[in-house]
């Protein structure tokens, strides 16, 4: 067999970080988890392609060689999967469709011949087994959740690394809370599965034999889901793992309880963490209680995130406006609390009701559903419809988003960050020669260029008199915040 494995391209969003990889010279982020461990459970003896549309296009080439295009997807990538799969359909090729995407949505998807849901390691071998019998069935499902120690390495061979900001691993699937809009619980469970340390220490071993040197995302959706065997088993691995490999940083999501595990932060600082996203929602008791966030009730989430900033761990955060106990005034509430913490990542969107959790059901019921979700945190968007009011909460949040990403509000959002974060050494990876182009990118661009370099140059400049090792960190930041200022400007576009 000759397999083509398809990932659709992101949309212009929050994550994609598309204006940030130009000064770089990278094309993507992230590279497609899903679909390099979906090709190492196909036979060994099959031959397999990667494409990944965010680095390059399909071919006709590619699609004259392939015997079947397998294509995985999020629901942000729903438009961009539906042209994947016409483009199949022309050119007569099969497709064989997963992911989260589609798991939640395979009825509407027409032109898919095989649906593989839910999590490929169960999934997959039974389509595998009727397809060598000539007899493959059209949809695949499970309501099992599999063992990860059946989950086997990424085929990092099909990647190109250069065209990569970040790697990716994973440790664990499923969360132990229930939050009402997140369909992790549904998807993956609430009983976290890990593999062992031994298969993540492999898996590093891949990346770092295959040449990466650099940040690697753990892409778990709580990655302290279970702190013993982080405590006892990984992370003194990955601690003793690093002693003598450069270049190579970690970043990971968790829940805010982690600011209360002190040996724990300094387990994660000590193997070599630096950035965490933690779901924080919205500054109210009543909104968290509301939406079933019970471990962020009573707590004081400046101080936490404060707390973890001088430990050493940036703080990304997520952010929600559009509870049933949001009133007007959340809006400016919310910027003050992201101002006031120097959460610099501040992903804030409307609430939206997946398929298949708690709130759309509740949705559902109440006759309050709007149709599908979108899938992308910052379009403006919802699927509900809001007790405050559609266009009264739409009004807000455009303009808490321009309020928050504008040059001088994420200016002194950095500040904040930077005047309080203690940034822990890594030593840098990459050439110093292709170091000293970026920054000369950045300056041009940003220094000269850019319509809000005077705040660039305020910016750079409080850095040099107030935290000069944290120049590096600056520049990355303001990168950063010209990307958020492009996305939005496109978002009103």
């Amino acid at each position: 067999m000759n397999i083509l494995l398809v990932y659709p391209e992101f949309p212009d969003t929050f994550w994609s970080f598309k204006h940030a990889l130009k000064f770089v010279n990278r094309k993507s982020a992230y590279p497609p988890l899903g679909l390099l461990t979906v090709a190492a459970l196909l036979p060994a003896a099959w031959d397999k392609r990667l494409v990944d549309l965010n680095v390059r296009q399909i071919t006709n080439e590619d699609l004259v060689w392939a015997d079947y295009v397998f294509i995985s997807a999020m629901t942000v990538q729903r438009e961009a999967a539906r042209r994947v799969i016409i483009q199949c359909n022309t050119a007569g090729v099969e497709v064989v469709a997963g992911g989260p995407l589609f798991t939640m949505e395979h009825e509407e998807f027409r032109g898919v011949e095989h649906f593989i849901l839910n999590e490929g390691e169960l999934t997959l071998p039974p389509f595998l087994a009727d397809l060598a019998n000539g007899e493959p069935k059209r949809v695949y499902r499970s309501a099992a959740f599999p063992d990860m120690a059946l989950s086997p390495p990424p085929l990092w061979s099909l990647l190109n690394l250069d065209d990569y900001a970040s790697m990716s691993v994973q440790f664990s699937r499923g969360c132990p809370y229930n939050c009402d809009f997140c369909n992790v619980t549904a998807l993956l469970g609430r009983k976290p599965r890990i593999k062992c340390t031994e298969q993540v220490i492999a898996e590093l071993d891949g990346l770092y034999q295959a040449g990466w040197r650099g940040p690697v995302f753990f892409v778990d959706d709580n990655f302290i889901g279970n702190k013993r065997y982080l405590k006892t088993a990984l992370l003194p691995a990955i601690i003793d793992w690093r002693r003598d490999k450069q270049g190579f940083s970690f970043s990971t999501e968790v829940s805010i309880n982690l600011a209360s595990d002190q040996a724990l932060i300094d387990l994660l600082v000590q193997a070599g963490f630096t950035k965490v996203f933690i779901g924080i929602e919205t500054p109210g008791d009543a909104g968290l209680s509301e939406c079933g966030k019970g471990q962020n009730v009573g707590r004081d989430v400046i101080a936490d995130t404060k707390h973890l900033q001088r430990s050493g761990l940036a703080v990304h955060g997520g952010f929600i406006v559009g509870f049933d106990s949001d009133d007007a005034g959340i809006f400016q509430r919310q910027f003050d609390f992201i101002q006031q913490s120097g959460i610099v990542f501040a992903m804030i969107g409307m609430l939206q009701a997946p398929p298949g959790t708690d709130l759309y059901r509740r949705m559902e019921a109440e006759g309050r559903l709007l149709g599908a979700i979108s899938g992308d945190n910052i379009n403006g968007g919802t699927n509900i419809q809001p007790t405050m009011g559609l266009d009264v909460l739409q009004a807000g949040y455009s303009a808490l988003f321009d309020q928050l990403y504008s040059p001088a509000s994420y200016t002194e959002r950095v500040m904040t960050f930077l005047s309080e974060y203690n940034e822990h050494h890594q030593p840098m990876a990459g050439r110093p020669l292709r170091r000293l182009l970026i920054l000369a990118r950045v300056l041009y661009h940003l220094g000269l260029r850019d319509p809000a370099r005077r705040h660039f140059w305020r910016l750079l400049a409080w850095t040099l008199r107030h935290r000069p090792q944290l120049f590096a960190e600056a520049i990355s930041l303001a990168v950063y915040g010209h990307h958020f200022s492009r996305v939005r400007q496109l978002q009103r576009a």
